[in-house]
């Protein structure tokens, strides 16, 4: 308890904490936009329950990494060595999620693009999946998300405190985005290529990453920002189109109401 209270008083506590619930909520951003995607092709009446289990599932899985952390620094040792880089757990995990990601948006993508596939190993877009199927996906998700992010967590700070609180402040972001963001995402189909090209980058980073090649989180998270920008003003201008096309039609009917009188 005399713990807590003293690192409630630090300064350098407190800059740690929004810090890393920053950095949490960034990387949480990814997995919001993967379960608002899967979530969305499911019926009406089971996404905010999948959404929540999806969400519900990373917060146990970022509390029980936090419990094991001793464990999860391991993660980080090299276990072989191929094409001179040295692979820990870690890098393979982040490869596989990568992989995983990739292969998910890519199937996404094609599936928007052909929504009445030929071949009998593809399903059409407007296919509704199944709850527990998008509830398996989202959790191996989860779990990639919830070892880089604390992996991340742990490199920033000493204190499990600190950590617990921001995986708790940003999943709780994550829950009350949750709702908002898959109906947006669902009224706007140009956003869902976005948002589908976005995980597609994502996963490449993931490999990349795995393979040891850094690559600056700022530069992508600067990227999607960009894009996300251009795709907001695309919607307002699609939006004043709109409204200018009904502005003959109502001027019209008034001089018509006009001519009648």
């Amino acid at each position: 308890m005399n713990d807590l209270l003293q690192l409630a008083v630090e300064p350098a506590a407190w800059a740690a904490l929004a810090t890393l619930i920053a950095m949490e909520v960034v990387l949480g951003i990814d997995n919001l936009i993967f379960i608002s995607i899967l979530t969305n092709r499911l019926p009406a009446e089971h996404r905010s329950r999948v959404r929540r289990i999806g969400i519900g599932g990373a917060v146990v899985l970022r509390l029980a990494l936090l419990g094991t952390v001793a464990f999860i620094v391991t993660l980080t040792q090299p276990i072989f060595t191929a094409f001179g880089h040295g692979f820990s757990w870690r890098d393979l995990i982040l490869i596989g999620g990568g992989l995983f990601l990739v292969w998910k948006a890519t199937k996404e993508i094609h599936q928007k693009l052909d929504p009445e596939p030929d071949t009998l190993f593809s399903t059409p877009a407007n296919k509704v999946l199944d709850a527990a199927s998008v509830i398996g996906q989202v959790l191996v998700l989860d779990l990639v998300f919830s070892i880089d992010s604390i992996i991340t967590a742990v490199g920033m700070t000493d204190e499990l405190a600190i950590m617990v609180v921001a995986v708790l402040v940003a999943v709780t972001l994550m829950l009350c985005a949750a709702e908002p963001l898959a109906k947006f995402i669902e009224a706007n189909p140009t956003v869902v290529m976005l948002a589908l090209a976005f995980l597609l980058m994502i996963g490449m980073t993931l490999i990349a990453e795995g393979f040891g090649v850094h690559v600056p989180k700022g530069y992508i998270y600067a990227a999607m920002a960009f894009s996300a920008g251009v795709e907001a003003l695309n919607l307002l201008s699609r939006r004043g189109l709109k409204g200018s096309s009904k502005q003959p039609f109502r001027k019209s009917a008034q001089s018509h109401e006009r001519d009648s009188t």
